[in-house]
């Protein structure tokens, strides 16, 4: 049987293909950023890996997270087994959904204030303390995130042309925790399954896509270097937040999960943000013998044998 992949970023793809070709799994990608679907129709059978990104927008594709929305549901119909289904694709879109379901599993998070409308911000703002971050609803790469530590600053940014709108019109306001140091972690899952945990540095912003064709330049340096991305060995699956992060993904259906938290100045942790559609550095992995590609396609194959027996 065949894995289907449904993606929008075609840089994003060959690691994957790599992967299931080194499983030797029958594979076939399906591009979509909008299209048709006929409800009466019936899927193909195997199973789907749902790649779609919530910052296609910014490469022209938003109308494919329409799509991949309505198709899942019509897979799901269907008893297609899908590597992150509808449940973890809507936590995917919607940082909103990811803070209260984090809240609900007893994992700390900024205080976070959403606000649909324009109009809405400046008053918005003067619920929280600064400094504060705005962030997009559906994110992706960091997009949308600006700190502002005085609320001027804050109210010529919503009245200017610089102003960037979530594309579905949600915008968060969110503590901004000062780091200890300046990094965040994230801790990355396939399966229900700890892998690894990265440190991503902050010190030139928030724009912190691990893939490598984000950016292919000097900033990707192994351990010991001076680069964006590291590996943090000291944490590991028995960690209590790690623990807690396996059991929320196995309760919201995140096959395929890459969480981050940021450590305040007393070491508290809070939890800020849930990636589905996870992407690894190749330079850490090299640099430790890591392949989280390599989990995804494993986990294909269990599934596939599964629906085999």
């Amino acid at each position: 049987m065949t894995v289907h992949v449904l993606f929008e970023n075609e840089s994003w793809l060959p690691p994957l293909v790599r992967a299931l070709e080194a499983h030797g799994l029958e594979h076939e990608p399906h591009f979509v950023d909008g299209g048709v679907l006929d409800l009466a129709s019936t899927p193909p059978e195997g199973i789907f890996v749902n790649r779609m990104s919530p910052s296609a927008h910014t490469r022209g594709h938003q109308g494919g997270v329409a799509y991949v929305k309505e198709i899942l549901g019509w897979l799901e119909a269907h008893g297609r087994r899908v590597i992150n289904g509808s449940e973890a694709f809507a936590l995917e879109l919607s940082k909103v959904r990811q803070d209260v379901t984090l809240r609900a599993a007893g994992i700390d998070t900024p205080h976070t204030v959403a606000v649909i409308g324009r109009d809405r911000l400046r008053a918005a703002a003067r619920r929280l303390d600064t400094p504060f971050i705005t962030k997009h609803n559906q994110g992706g790469k960091g997009l949308g995130v600006k700190l502002f530590r005085d609320l001027d600053a804050f109210d010529a940014y919503v009245c200017s042309s610089d102003f960037l709108d979530s594309p579905d019109g949600v915008t968060l306001l969110q503590q901004y925790i000062e780091p200890r140091e300046p990094f965040i972690t994230r801790v990355e899952i396939v399966g229900g399954e700890f892998l690894y945990a990265i440190r991503s540095s902050t010190e030139n912003g928030f724009e912190l896509c691990p893939a490598d064709t984000c950016a292919p330049d000097a900033a990707f340096c192994p351990v010991g270097g001076t680069g964006t991305f590291a590996l943090r060995p000291e944490i590991g699956r028995h960690d209590p937040l790690v623990q807690a992060y396996i059991a929320y993904t196995r309760r919201h259906g995140l096959d395929v999960a890459g969480i981050e938290f940021v450590e305040d100045r007393d070491g508290r942790r809070y939890t800020y943000d849930v990636n589905a559609n996870s992407n690894y550095n190749g330079t850490v992995e090299s640099e430790h013998g890591l392949d989280g590609m390599g989990a995804i396609a494993a986990l294909c194959a269990a599934e596939l044998a599964t629906l085999a027996a």
